[in-house]
């Protein structure tokens, strides 16, 4: 999405310029969601709200996404204590930490570049997005942002931290192909995370959920996920229908193991592809897997699975 705030004289608050792309209008418009779209909309803004401040610097983790320098869409994850990630301005986000060695992300994340951001707290089923420009510091990365704005608990998996394991270096393997023992971690996913951009390069993070299963393995380098109603803005669905190319990072969260897929999708209207509750379905052919064991210090507990899940 292309949508910016300005303030309103009228009334002290943030009025909302539509700026939905032409594939999320698109999106929008097959899906009869145009008005609730717009009406959803008003929700983003450039600056960052106390709460959303507040909620940030809780957070030991955020995921990114970003392009490489050969436009491959990648998500990562970026770990650290509480207050991590924190604002420093009306429109700006500190992030003291960096990619480890071997993340797809290392490279991208060295010089200025659109990212997007989601800040999950599945303790409580809540998160934020933030789309904006980075730019390197000494210790992380600088973010002016462009779209704040929260998303709703559905299809969040509840899950809590139980130890920051230390000690352990991490392994980095890449290949073309999932393997069977990357194919059974996919298999018991409830969670992963959804790199895209628009024409223009502007890029976004989104997390889907739902209980283990929903994120199909079709193949060795063919995925399929079921699209659930969300809140009918379709930032990610509207991306793919622009540009095809996108992430995907799928964590093991009780031994820190990430699997970070990059490829193309394809959003499939055919209803003999979709599960229940879902509003079509998105194919994903993959290109490259980078496989990190130990890519994050997190362990987290078994999951309570969603009850808004189909």
């Amino acid at each position: 999405m292309n949508a910016v705030s300005t303030h309103d004289a009228h009334n002290g608050g943030k009025a909302w310029v539509s700026g939905y792309h032409p594939g999320e209008l698109a999106v929008q418009r097959r899906m009869g969601q145009e008005d609730i779209a717009q009406r959803v909309g008003r929700m983003i803004r450039a600056d960052i709200p106390a709460a959303a401040a507040a909620f940030l610097a809780e957070q030991p983790m955020i995921v990114v996404a970003a392009a490489d320098d050969g436009g491959r869409m990648w998500a990562g994850q970026l770990v650290g204590p509480p207050g991590f990630v924190h604002a420093s301005g009306e429109r700006a986000i500190e992030v003291e930490a960096r990619p480890k060695a071997g993340d797809p992300l290392a490279e991208s994340l060295r010089g200025t570049r659109h990212v997007g951001i989601i800040a999950l707290q599945p303790q409580l089923r809540r998160r934020m997005r933030v789309n904006g420009v980075i730019a390197p510091t000494t210790t992380g990365l600088h973010i002016d942002t462009e779209q704040v704005y929260s998303n709703c608990p559905k299809y969040i998996s509840r899950r809590g931290i139980e130890e920051w394991a230390t000690g352990e270096s991490p392994t980095v393997r890449r290949t073309t192909a999932l393997d069977e023992p990357q194919r059974q971690l996919i298999a018991r996913a409830d969670a992963f995370f959804v790199a895209s951009a628009d024409v223009d390069g502007n890029a976004d993070a989104s997390h889907r959920g739902g209980n283990p299963g929903f994120l199909q393995v079709l193949s060795p380098t063919r995925l399929r996920w079921p699209d659930y109603r969300g809140n009918s803005m379709f930032m990610t669905l509207g991306n793919i229908a622009a540009d095809p190319r996108c992430g995907l990072l799928i964590p093991d969260w009780r031994t820190g193991t990430t699997l970070q897929l990059t490829g193309t999708a394809e959003i499939t209207w055919e209803q003999a592809a979709f599960t229940a509750g879902a509003q079509c379905a998105i194919d994903f052919t993959l290109i490259e897997v980078v496989e990190i064991t130990n890519a994050t210090p997190l362990r987290w507990s078994e999951p309570e699975l969603s009850p808004a899940n189909p």
